[in-house]
């Protein structure tokens, strides 16, 4: 059994893309009754193709999808019918798409004062609070960008990692406004935004500067704390990262390898000696881990009780055995009837992990079932689709 602490929640999401619906995914995975509001034609992301095309089977699932024509008078009827009912309001469009439908928080707090209503935006208020903005955009804004790569080439890390961060940031600030709604009885407006969770993020890299007094150097040009702390090629040509974080950790990996000569070298007993040592020791390092396959060094690293991990492919993730013991891939169909495993919500309460309850909806699969929750009969519902105003 899953847990569904959120179970007897409603939540309204008016979301496209990443942002929004990663919000909603961790509300749908902890219980809560998740209804996307798509367009008649459905949600634009569906269609994404590029690195977008898992953007809607991912972030979509144990949702519902109402498809209706909110621009229209019979749609925004519907919606206000469906507020009377709801506990929270998500909606990442642009500035003011909300308030020109209709629907921004100021016209809807005083009709729903116990709405929790969550605004997730490219920048909080101030000078760039109007401009458009991506997660690759706020990544080279932030200093994030710079911090991957390599000097003078930039780069955008490799997962959607700022719309997610900043969707799980507003999925926070919604369960703190539930709870404080708890005690006064009263909703409120939270937001997250793009470019202020980039900057949290760069924190400690601030925090480096501030006491330095220096430019922070990006990843690739860091001067690491560890002497041995990167990746090494094997002898089948494959990449491994090996980690020697401690002294203990040095004596293990020298005895894992057979290598008795390192122990012996006062010169490299302390990790400040190995750094200090660091430009005749990587070679070495570099020809002993060249002679053995990924298998053999990965097994040695084991042995020795190390930090270490061979290069992965997101394509490995579903044969990784960690994963798969630890039932961490959930069943799913995607909307083109593909079966695959993804991953499910990265948390554990009581030891119980969340489930797959149903799968990415298709456009207005849950258009007549959440219509008729609301009052209305099945023959109003098809005059509705038939209309045009609802998908069904």
């Amino acid at each position: 059994m899953s847990k569904k602490v959120l179970s007897g929640l409603r939540v309204l999401e008016f979301s496209h893309a990443v942002l929004g619906p990663a919000c909603g995914l961790i509300l749908a995975d902890l219980g809560a009754e998740v209804i996307r509001i798509e367009p008649i034609d459905g949600d634009p992301t569906r269609k994404l193709k590029g690195f977008g095309t898992g953007y809607y089977p991912f972030f979509n699932r144990n949702k519902k999808s109402l498809a209706i024509d909110i621009k229209s008078k019979h749609g925004k009827e519907i919606i206000f019918k469906l507020l009377e009912s709801t506990d929270v309001l998500i909606e990442n469009f642009a500035p003011d798409t909300m308030a020109r439908l209709g629907f921004g928080y100021d016209s809807l707090a005083s009709l729903y004062p116990r709405l929790v209503y969550c605004s997730l935006k490219g920048f909080f208020p101030g000078p760039y609070s109007n401009r458009l903005a991506l997660d690759e955009v706020v990544q080279m804004m932030s200093g994030l960008a710079y911090m991957t790569g390599p000097i003078g080439q930039p780069l955008r890390m490799g997962a959607s990692v700022i719309d997610i961060t900043t969707g799980m940031m507003g999925a926070l600030a919604i369960l703190s406004a539930l709870r404080e709604r708890d005690v006064t009885n009263k909703g409120q407006l939270v937001k997250s935004a793009l470019f202020e969770t980039a900057a949290f993020m760069m924190g400690h890299h601030m925090a480096y500067s501030a006491l330095t007094q220096e430019p922070v150097p990006p990843m690739p040009a860091r001067v690491s704390a560890w002497a041995i702390y990167r990746t090494f090629k094997t002898f089948d040509n494959e990449l491994v990262f090996i980690g020697v974080t401690s002294d203990k950790q040095w004596i293990r990996f020298c005895e894992s390898f057979g290598r008795n000569d390192w122990l012996s070298d006062e010169r490299l007993t302390t990790n400040n000696g190995r750094i200090d040592q660091r430009e005749s020791l990587i070679p070495q390092v570099e020809e002993m881990i060249a002679k053995y396959s990924l298998k053999d060094v990965l097994s040695k690293c084991e042995q020795a009780d190390l930090p270490f991990s061979p290069v992965a492919k997101p394509e490995h993730l579903f044969i990784d055995e960690q994963l798969i013991q630890g039932n961490s891939l959930l069943e799913t169909t995607l909307p083109n009837g593909a079966q695959t495993q993804l991953p499910r919500l990265p948390i554990l309460l009581n030891e119980i992990g969340t489930t797959l309850e149903s799968n990415p909806p298709k456009v207005g699969e849950h258009s007549r079932d959440v219509l008729s929750q609301i009052g209305l009969q099945k023959d109003e519902i098809e005059k509705l689709i038939l209309e045009g105003i609802v998908t069904g």
